[in-house]
C-alpha cells in the first residue's frame, strides 16, 4: 500500500515534469523545425502518477496549450503541497501529548 506522502510526492514530481516540458516548449517556440514535447500522465494502480515525455508528431508550437499546461501544473503542485502540509499537521496533532 502506498502512503499518502508518497502519492502526493508523485503528484509534485509530475507537476514539475509538466512545468519543465512546457517551459522547454516555450523557450524553443521560434526554433526552426522544433518538435515540441508532450507529457502523458499515467495513473498507478497502487496510487500516484507516473509521467512519460515524448516528442509531438508534428513540428510547430502550441503556445496557448503550453501556457495552460503551466497553469494546470502550478495548481497540481499546490494541491499536492497542501496534502503534505495537512499530513504533517495531522501527524503533529497525533503525536502531541499535551492536547
Amino acid at each position: 500500500m502506498t502512503t499518502l506522502s508518497s502519492t502526493a510526492l508523485t503528484g509534485v514530481n509530475a507537476a514539475q515534469t509538466q512545468l519543465n516540458v512546457s517551459a522547454h516548449n516555450i523557450a524553443n517556440v521560434n526554433t526552426p523545425r522544433f518538435k515540441r514535447q508532450e507529457v502523458t500522465l499515467i495513473a498507478q494502480t497502487q496510487g500516484g502518477v507516473q509521467t512519460s515525455v515524448e516528442s509531438a508528431d508534428m513540428t510547430g508550437s502550441a503556445l496557448a496549450s503550453d501556457v495552460v499546461t503551466q497553469l494546470q501544473a502550478k495548481h497540481a503542485f499546490l494541491a499536492n503541497l497542501a496534502v503534505f502540509k495537512t499530513h504533517d499537521r495531522v501527524a503533529g496533532a497525533l503525536l502531541d501529548q499535551s492536547a
